[in-house]
């Protein structure tokens, strides 16, 4: 059912993108969810929804023909997901999806769309607010870049809040507190932005879109913020991946851009607090569903197995800390939060040498991470979601203050 841009419309105000691949229980929903909400908020702006599937079987086409959205506002394209695509699935977003932000930044050029947003298609929680809560600070006020923060449990999302959000906060410093949440709106300048700049073989755009537009949106110097969007649900999918694939894409994404942006991050110093859009919303505090004592195993497991690697890519100071840990009992274990820091930026500065195949290198951090999180649940059990956020903004100035490290050991 391919749809392409209206002759008539040359140009316009709002565009919203929805990459697709096999989303046939929900695209239908998503879409109409999208469609309600801009002509709810928006309903003097002329905008278009663009749809870019990667050759769905599972019937994605027909539920968008569903969702009633009449032709002048819709554009649906088609992508071919290649087999290799298909061997190494992206264990976070979609597959294909670089090519379907490809053709949607494309479109926005086209069409010179004013603010432009990329949706999940397959997030069941969304609701019409989500498209004025991160369109119109674009739209309206200016703004190029609006990142997501959604309403998590006090130990969801640790690899952002132990590596992703103090590690960016650090490096560019604006305090984008998810820049991996996968739904974020830009500006037509921007947008033009990510296209020039796009290597679309280059692995953290193919693994990591969010960061990437995310850090570039900060390296660029444009007019950044955030919004409440409330709680995220995906539709249950078939497992693709592990925790050692996302852990590895994840920060071999975040260790690749600071090599390409060293220029800007080395100059910069602290951080800023970024402007906030829309309503925080709270959610019912979950007890933690993790089995701290195996996490441990696990670390004192990598201590024995891995000292030879880490000994390999860290300073030797840093090596000797790992082993001492690991040798602590469970009632003593305890992971201080400047030695965290330090080997993230100790791990970074091994990336960038490539004394080890960086592949082994990330799955080495695994079990250290663990580790780090083991501690980190084990001694906030008690606290609430109020404390733990307090913990983490804690974590972040650790970051910001051992950054003089980075930068004496980066090569």
């Amino acid at each position: 059912m391919e749809k392409a841009i209206p002759e008539e419309i040359k140009e316009v105000d709002l565009l919203v993108g929805i990459p697709s691949y096999n989303h046939a229980r929900t695209i239908k929903q998503v879409a109409q969810t999208v469609s309600a909400g801009l002509g709810k908020f928006f309903p003097e702006a002329g905008w278009i929804l663009c749809i870019s599937d990667g050759g769905s079987t599972d019937g994605t086409p027909e539920q968008v023909k569903k969702a009633q959205i009449e032709d002048a506002r819709l554009i649906f394209t088609s992508h071919p997901v290649h087999p290799i695509d298909k061997i190494y699935p992206p264990y976070r977003g979609i597959l294909g999806q670089e090519k379907a932000f490809r053709t949607f930044l494309e479109n926005a050029k086209s069409l010179k769309a004013k603010a432009c947003c990329v949706v999940d298609p397959d997030v069941k929680s969304i609701t019409p607010e989500w498209m004025k809560n991160l369109l119109q600070p674009i739209y309206t006020d200016g703004f190029d870049y609006v990142a997501p923060l959604f309403a998590r449990p006090k130990f969801d999302g640790t690899i952002t809040n132990s590596i992703v959000y103090p590690l960016t906060r650090a490096l560019y410093g604006r305090r984008v507190q998810q820049p991996i949440g996968g739904n974020f709106s830009f500006s037509g300048k921007l947008a033009a932005f990510y296209l020039e700049k796009a290597v679309w073989e280059d692995d953290a755009v193919r693994l990591g879109l969010d960061i990437w537009a995310s850090t570039l949106a900060l390296s660029g110097k444009f007019k950044v913020g955030q919004a409440h969007l409330g709680v995220k649900i995906h539709e249950a999918r078939e497992k693709t991946s592990d925790l050692a694939t996302m852990f590895t894409q994840v920060t071999s994404s975040v260790y690749a851009l600071m090599g390409e942006y060293q220029d800007f991050w080395k100059g910069e110093k602290g951080s800023q607090a970024i402007p906030t859009f829309g309503d925080p919303q709270g959610m019912a505090e979950e007890p933690p569903s993790v089995n701290w004592e195996r996490m441990v195993r696990i670390f004192r497991l990598g201590a024995k197995d891995l000292m030879e690697v880490w000994r390999k890519a860290l300073p030797n100071e840093s090596a000797l800390w790992l082993a001492s840990i690991g040798r602590l009992s469970d009632g003593a274990f305890h992971f201080p939060p400047d030695l965290w820091v330090r080997l993230i930026y100790d791990f970074a500065v091994a990336y960038r040498k490539g004394s080890v195949h960086r592949d082994h290198l990330l799955k080495s951090m695994i079990p250290i991470y663990l580790g780090w999180v083991s501690c980190f649940i084990k001694e906030n059990q008690e606290a609430s979601a109020q404390e733990v956020e307090e913990r983490i903004e804690s974590l972040c100035r650790v970051f910001e203050e051992m950054k003089p490290y980075l930068r004496e050991h980066w090569p």
